[in-house]
């Protein structure tokens, strides 16, 4: 059984290397158009994360054309400290991406993946889409940069940046 939790966070700027592919929420909701899958087996293929060294696998979204609507980016991957390419990869193949620095609301899951996933972001996209019994929410997206956080083999933070 899977716990989703919620709190805020002030995050610094960091510098993520990976794997990137240009979608959108209709894509990926289409198993044949669906590519943030794919993405992190490829990505798993030709990179390994240091995670004994405390590194994190992310999942970063940005580029985002106009809001969850529109197109984005989405690039699978972790600090380069953390990162080791395999024998037919180098670094220079990966593209980086920076986490902006800011405000951020940090929704945290722990299950079975991807389940785990697909459930935190039914939670944000339910949280920002309705209201409080005090009318709208008092958060409101950024649409900067928001990030998948993986902590464990079973647990997920996403932080989703706001103004």
């Amino acid at each position: 059984m899977q716990s989703i939790q919620m709190k805020e966070a002030t995050c610094e700027e960091m510098q993520i290397l990976g794997l990137s592919v240009r979608t959108n929420n209709a894509d990926e909701m289409k198993a044949e158009t669906a590519k943030i899958g794919s993405l992190h087996g490829t990505f798993n293929q030709k990179v390994v994360v240091n995670y004994e060294n405390g590194a994190h696998l992310f999942g970063v979204y940005y580029g985002y054309e106009s809001d969850h609507t529109g197109d984005f980016s989405v690039l699978v991957g972790s600090e380069e400290s953390a990162l080791t390419m395999t024998p037919a990869e180098n670094k220079a193949s990966l593209d980086t991406v920076a986490l902006f620095a800011g405000k951020y609301l940090v929704f945290s899951g722990t299950g079975e993946m991807p389940q785990v996933v697909i459930d935190v972001w039914g939670d944000i996209w339910s949280y920002f889409s309705g209201e409080s019994s005090q009318g709208k929410h008092k958060h409101q997206r950024a649409f900067t940069t928001d990030f998948e956080r993986y902590t464990s083999a079973n647990s997920v933070d996403v932080y989703i940046a706001i103004l």
